[in-house]
């Protein structure tokens, strides 16, 4: 498992803060018809969901693909701090403990893995999709509250996994 440093966790809030400014609509037209604005985040958290789980122990070409991604994402966003504000390099922003999916919860992975990449190809949300897991990715793991997320995440998954291969 890879860990995410401040640049990392540095990167995944930019992602996050390029979607809330770019999805708000506005304060008349929120109060308006706050329920549609609010689903047009849906594809992002559904997809930054799916991003924090691929961090938690899954191995394969997914797991790969998300080591890489974290470890770009740490790369890039040490660089911007070191070489656009002065900070320091590597200095961790993990949690201390995760709690791992089991293979149940990994083979629910699996399946979200087909979902999110045909949702990515085919829907007019692609780029929020995208831009969702690459932002779950950074931040799924780190030392705040979008890394206590990650509990309840792997919990879900867990279970999901065993009830639904339980009653298979």
């Amino acid at each position: 498992m890879n860990y995410v440093t401040y640049g990392g966790v540095t990167i995944g809030l930019c992602l996050l803060a390029h979607q809330l400014f770019t999805w708000w609509p506005g304060r008349k037209a929120l109060t308006k018809d706050p329920a549609r604005h609010a689903a047009e985040l849906l594809p992002f958290l559904l997809s930054w969901s799916y991003g924090c789980l691929t961090t938690l122990g899954v191995g394969g070409l997914i797991g790969t693909a998300s080591s890489a991604v974290l470890g770009i994402s740490n790369w890039l966003g040490d660089a911007a701090l070191v070489w656009g504000v002065g900070g320091n390099v590597g200095q961790l922003a993990a949690r201390g403990t995760f709690l791992p999916l089991t293979g149940p919860g990994v083979t629910i992975v699996l399946v979200l893995t087909v979902c999110v990449v045909v949702s990515a190809k085919k829907s007019s949300r692609g780029g929020d999709i995208k831009r969702g897991a690459w932002c779950g990715i950074t931040l799924g793991t780190s030392a705040g509250v979008a890394g206590f997320a990650a509990v309840p995440l792997a919990q879900a998954a867990n279970w999901l996994g065993g009830t639904v291969y339980g009653a298979l």
